[in-house]
């Protein structure tokens, strides 16, 4: 983890690479859209940005990612304006890295780790700690190579700690294959854990409702708006990382579960995409999957798509999103009159416009939630014994009674449940 003044911001120059296919042109639909995400990063990450540019390459050299002209000029610059810390939005290798630090000087992390970084600054349940730390050792392990001069040195040892000759770099690397195997295997609990809570979920019953979207889309503050729960939200990226869960009821007799996600990102580091998996998964199991998408974001379009792109890489098959997916339009308060009106009319049946902030348009996002459990309901025949008024003040409870008799000894019933 990078090592970072508490009591100091550190000042920090941030490239945004921009690489160009063979049509010469940009793969980044919105170059401000770019750079205003990678700044987002490093002001989670809590530190100060001092230069925020995008470089255009033709293609990536080998041995120090940027050309010798480029280097050159962003040694300068970073000079300038008394840069500690240079930020490449883009995964680089640690060999790239290693030469960067050489050449310009000063410390260089890449998108990865930015990332990596914020989610260690946020984690706060045993879970999400965890999950951290697996993604940060997978992606340490890849940045042990052996022209570092201090993972060079032989040590010797018994034949069961490596035998003689191990070198330094052989043994962090065992070193981090036993502490991530041991994580792997913690995890592995909680997953079982959380399979046994959802399955007493649905023993209950309540289906769950799960909100996701790109960072910052507001899911939190919709959260709170819905639940009137106090969880963390703030205009920043990653605000919420462990994953929070709620009941509520949209209708008489239909209690739901509500839970807010971790947010999603382009180009999401593969170690957080897999560390995060067991989290991830409450959003596969859940009935209705409700994407939040602030559409005050010039690049709206895009972040729908990355997310959607994470959550097939999930295992979430496409013919499953007809049923289980809605669309929550956020943020219409930052447009235009004009803007909000054009867009409202443009959406469809299964999508709303609304204000997590000021409340506009939630009567009708939650008509759209009703309405998809709606389709949810069956209608069951139980019967009870007639002295279990526990099980019968449950049913009551979770249940919309169609029809009831008895003969003494048992209760007929004919209910509309969720499950």
């Amino acid at each position: 983890m990078l090592e970072i003044n508490k009591d100091k911001k550190t000042k920090v120059a941030v490239v945004c690479p921009l690489l160009k296919n063979s049509a010469n042109a940009l793969f980044v639909s919105d170059e401000k859209a770019r750079e205003a995400e990678a700044e987002g990063l490093v002001l989670a990450m809590g530190q100060e940005v001092v230069l925020l540019q995008t470089v255009k390459l033709a293609g990536i050299v080998p041995k120090s990612f940027f050309g010798k002209g480029t280097l050159e000029r962003l040694k300068d610059e970073c000079l300038q304006v008394d840069a500690e810390l240079l930020v490449v939005d883009m995964p680089i290798s640690a060999v790239q890295q290693r030469n960067l630090e050489k050449i310009l000087n000063l410390k260089v992390i890449d998108r990865t780790a930015v990332i990596l970084e914020i989610f260690g600054q946020r984690a706060h349940t045993n879970e999400g700690k965890l999950q951290v730390e697996l993604a940060h050792l997978t992606y340490q392990r890849g940045r042990l190579v052996r022209s570092w001069t201090h993972l060079e040195r032989q040590r010797g040892g018994g034949g069961f700690l490596g035998g003689p000759g191990e070198t330094q770099i052989e043994l962090d690397r065992r070193h981090l294959d036993e502490r991530i195997v041991k994580i792997k295997k913690e995890l592995e609990k909680v997953r079982k854990t959380r399979a046994i809570q959802r399955s007493a979920r649905v023993k209950v019953p309540y289906p769950v409702a799960a909100l996701v979207g790109y960072t910052n889309a507001g899911k939190s503050t919709l959260f709170n708006l819905i639940t009137h729960a106090d969880v963390f939200a703030k205009d920043m990226l990653f605000a919420t990382l462990d994953p929070t869960m709620r009941k509520i009821q949209i209708d008489k007799n239909c209690d739901i579960i509500l839970s807010d996600t971790v947010g999603f990102i382009s180009n999401l580091p593969h170690e957080l995409v897999m560390a995060f998996r067991a989290t991830l998964e409450e959003v596969l199991e859940a009935d209705v999957i409700v994407h939040v998408i602030d559409v005050s974001n010039p690049d709206y379009k895009e972040q729908r798509l990355d997310v959607l792109n994470v959550l097939h890489e999930l295992g979430l098959s496409k013919i499953e999103f007809e049923d289980r997916y809605v669309e929550v339009f956020n943020k219409i308060d930052l447009l235009s009159d004009s803007e909000k009106k054009n867009f409202i009319d443009k959406i469809g049946h299964r999508t709303v416009a609304l204000s997590a902030l000021s409340g506009e348009g939630i009567p009708d996002f939650m008509q759209l939630l009703k309405a998809k459990f709606r389709k949810k309901t069956k209608v069951k025949n139980l019967t009870i014994p007639i002295d279990d008024g526990k099980k019968l003040a449950e049913i009551y409870r979770t249940a919309e009674v169609l029809e009831r008799r008895d003969d003494g000894e048992r209760i007929f019933l004919r209910i509309k449940c969720s499950s």
